[in-house]
């Protein structure tokens, strides 16, 4: 009898234990909702902050990093962007989620070689401790975040997603979702597609 009642005190615990386990996991951030400042280093050994964007209608914030086949594939059409739209108001900030510890080739040394090869125009900031990643919510590489400034002068998050609909192909993409959705955040509109669905490799997590 005391057997069966511990058994069950040990089987409720452990359903108490995943509840707040499941409860005080990070909440991220929701097409509408305001991003909060964030200060991570660049890899010219620099902390750069979001609110150093204050003078920015918004920005690009992409999630990438050096190893991953679909960063890498992606890498000239993240330069494209920035060229494109930093002059318009709407600058690439770009983060390695990556732990190093677990993706080998993914370290800050490494970010710094591959920024310079591939010649960079935007802050390559590394996540270090994994603590910006999990409030945007990102789960691969490349994972594009679009962040806009409202009357308030608060980033708001207005898109969430792919780049395109090519990642293998740049000359075959049809759908630019990042430049449509920047196009109508410019006339002063909310973006037609809102989310899509991040194509790339997992964020790599120490267990």
């Amino acid at each position: 009898m005391k057997t069966l009642k511990i058994g069950s005190l040990l089987a409720v615990f452990a359903l108490l234990t995943a509840f707040t386990l499941r409860t005080t996991k990070v909440a991220s951030y929701k097409i509408g909702d305001t991003v909060a400042n964030f200060t991570l280093k660049n890899i010219d050994g620099k902390m750069v902050s979001l609110t150093d964007y204050a003078n920015k209608k918004g920005a690009i914030v992409v999630f990438t990093c050096n190893h991953c086949p679909y960063s890498k594939m992606y890498e000239d059409r993240i330069i494209a962007l920035d060229k494109k739209f930093k002059k318009l108001g709407y600058p690439v900030i770009a983060i390695n989620p990556n732990d190093p510890a677990v993706s080998s080739g993914d370290d800050f040394e490494s970010m710094k070689k591959r920024a310079s090869d591939k010649g960079f125009t935007f802050p390559y900031l590394f996540d270090e401790g994994q603590k910006v990643y999990p409030k945007f919510g990102a789960t691969r590489t490349p994972h594009v975040f679009i962040l806009n400034k409202n009357k308030k002068k608060d980033f708001v998050l207005s898109y969430i997603g792919a780049i395109d609909d090519n990642a293998r192909d740049a000359a075959s993409v049809k759908k630019r979702y990042v430049e449509s959705a920047i196009y109508d955040l410019l006339e002063n509109s909310q973006p037609r597609v809102k989310e899509t669905k991040a194509i790339g490799c997992s964020i790599k997590v120490a267990k």
